[in-house]
């Protein structure tokens, strides 16, 4: 049985505001975020941006990152966005 990979990313909505998510098939959740399907946050923010990923092989260790991802202060996302999203294991 293949393993699935997740994501944990982070959306620049069109007012300037972050989103930050996690799914296992990226494209398709970043396309249903800018047609309306994804998040209530984001629906009336659209379009949205990916700026940042990370990857995992595991689903509770995405969820953990999703949620300290969340609890970080917006400057402390701005510089993980610019370090850019480097693959995880």
């Amino acid at each position: 049985m293949q393993e699935e990979t997740h994501y944990v990313y982070i959306l620049r909505c069109r007012d300037g505001s972050l989103y930050t998510g996690w799914t296992t098939h990226l494209p398709e959740r970043v396309q249903a975020h800018n047609q309306g399907k994804g998040a209530k946050y984001t629906r009336s923010r659209r379009p949205v941006e990916l700026v940042y990923w990370e990857r995992y092989g595991d689903k509770s260790q995405a969820l953990r990152r999703e949620r300290a991802i969340k609890a970080m202060p917006r400057e402390r996302k701005l510089a993980l966005i610019e370090e850019g999203g480097l693959p995880q294991s």
